[in-house]
């Protein structure tokens, strides 16, 4: 899946990731789609052996990879970089794989930022009563809304854009890499803004059906998708940079922490729901203490 199709980002990136198969005895068909959806339904029915989707999409195949991408989780690049390089190693190599279905490969895709269509949409507060894009495949999402006030209006990643770009919804979250393809200004216009504060690190997961590819294909996959890192993260900073330097909306510090504090709330929420994986979290919430010991979580009595 790339939202560009044949031109884009993660299309380009799968040539590449065809050639090094090759070099493990795979010869890939690489076929791109604008819709995500139609690639799940697709893989789910056996017509391909692996596909590339986002992280939010993959949580119905493994649900511990598909909780990388929950509210917060990842607060930064850095944190992103740790994560992406254990998740990698052959020691987790076991949650790598869920019934007929193995993670092969994570790549990062980006923070999603709010983008408003009026910049005083600058605080949760202010989000209390607006409409705002939900995607209609992800729970956790429409929950988030709810919890704070706001109306959740069902969208597609095939149109979520242009909802936002006509008005049918104030607000939607969406990484950088998207800004262009979908024309997001349009929705911004001349009152709104893109909020700098990365709510979810969002993730491009290749997987497959293991029985189909050589036993040591997983591993070697992996190893080479994270060998990328820099090069997509070179990518996504380029399109960041790409946005007008006036477009940005700043939060405060004191802000940033009660909003982590709320994601967490959240995140335990969505676990005691069954829709985010608990290991997943655990995971994630001793890599931010190994990075910042003097996070407030770290000494939680309700630590996720």
């Amino acid at each position: 899946f790339d939202i560009v199709g044949k031109s884009g980002p993660v299309y380009s990136a799968m040539q590449d990731y065809r050639l090094e198969a090759l070099k493990w005895g795979v010869d890939l068909e690489i076929k791109p789609f604008t819709d995500e959806k139609i690639v799940a339904e697709e893989f789910k029915a056996g017509t391909c052996d692996a596909v590339g989707i986002t992280g939010l999409r993959g949580r119905s195949f493994n649900s511990f990879t598909g909780t990388l991408d929950s509210i917060g989780a990842i607060p930064d690049y850095d944190t992103l970089r740790v994560v992406l390089e254990k998740l990698a190693s052959p020691q987790l190599g076991s949650l790598m794989k869920s019934s007929d279905y193995e993670v092969v490969g994570i790549a990062p895709a980006g923070g999603a930022f709010l983008l408003v269509n009026d910049r005083n949409i600058d605080t949760v507060n202010e989000l209390s009563g607006k409409k705002i894009a939900v995607l209609d495949f992800d729970k956790s999402q429409a929950v988030m809304v709810e919890s704070i006030g706001a109306s959740p209006v069902t969208a597609t990643i095939a149109n979520f854009g242009s909802m936002f770009n006509n008005g049918a919804v104030d607000v939607i979250a969406a990484p950088a890499v998207a800004f262009r393809p979908l024309e997001l200004y349009k929705g911004i216009g001349t009152k709104g803004g893109v909020v700098n504060f990365a709510l979810v690190q969002l993730t491009v997961q290749v997987l497959t059906r293991h029985a189909k590819f050589p036993a040591d294909f997983g591993q070697k996959s992996r190893g080479y998708i994270y060998s990328q890192f820099d090069k997509n993260m070179a990518e996504i900073t380029k399109s960041t940079q790409a946005i007008d330097n006036k477009l940005w909306i700043e939060i405060s510090e004191k802000d940033k922490v009660g909003y982590q504090e709320m994601f967490r709330q959240s995140r335990i929420k969505l676990r005691d729901m069954g829709i985010y994986d608990p290991k997943m979290l655990k995971f994630l919430s001793r890599v931010r203490c190994e990075m910042n010991a003097a996070l407030t979580e770290c000494t939680a009595k309700d630590r996720e």
